[in-house]
């Protein structure tokens, strides 16, 4: 079957496969989160967001040894699932030293930008956006063949960058996007957000200047 990325709240996961990894992407919650499993050759498992309804995250996991789980920032939708998949699976909590004290679950693990979060073979880059919240973060992973695959939390959106409330918060947030994101990564980048469907940069790309001239 063929990926897609438009997952629904009590609809079926999408899965595909990413080089040796399997990305598994659901969405949860009254917020419509999205939570992504990462199973790479080695068995074990990292998840992205454990946001919402624990039992159907846990479905998805079902035997896989999920070494860490990443919040990509503190906002509640976002770790509303985090106490009881950690209970149940033991694994490691990782987010950013900006954001960790306003997530009720204690950080095991904290990252910075240019840092990286392995689990098995696999390494993931950490990319710290200021803006949506002080301690958001993405986190690239590399592929083969060069078609990098960017999660990115509530920062960037199909159409735009995440919400932010002051225009230094915004002007923080697209200039951390334009040269951290836009700047460093290609049109093939995947992008897989926080909620709704997934895009690609070179899709967004052309409409940067429409944004900074909107302000949000």
């Amino acid at each position: 079957m063929t990926y897609t990325g438009d997952v629904r709240v009590g609809g079926p996961s999408d899965t595909r496969h990413i080089g040796g990894v399997t990305l598994t992407k659901i969405a949860v919650g009254e917020m419509h989160n999205n939570a992504y499993l990462l199973v790479d050759g080695t068995g074990q498992g990292l998840l992205i967001d454990a946001a919402a309804e624990p039992g159907r995250l846990l479905e998805m996991i079902g035997d896989t040894p999920v070494a860490k789980i990443v919040t990509t920032h503190q906002h509640p939708d976002h770790w509303q699932a985090l106490a009881a998949v950690k209970a149940a699976t033991g694994a490691v909590t990782v987010a950013h030293p900006a954001d960790a004290p306003g997530i009720p679950v204690p950080t095991d693990e904290l990252v910075e930008d240019g840092g990286t979060i392995a689990f098995g073979d696999t390494v993931l880059g950490v990319t710290h956006l200021v803006g949506h919240t002080p301690g958001s973060i993405a986190l690239t992973l590399g592929a083969a063949g060069g078609e990098p695959h960017l999660f990115t939390g509530d920062c960037l959106f199909p159409g735009g960058p995440g919400r932010t409330t002051r225009p230094e918060d915004f002007n923080s947030l697209m200039g951390g996007l334009e040269e951290r994101i836009f700047g460093r990564l290609p049109d093939a980048t995947w992008i897989y957000p926080g909620h709704g469907n997934d895009s690609t940069l070179g899709a967004e790309r052309p409409h940067l200047e429409e944004w900074r001239a909107r302000g949000w």
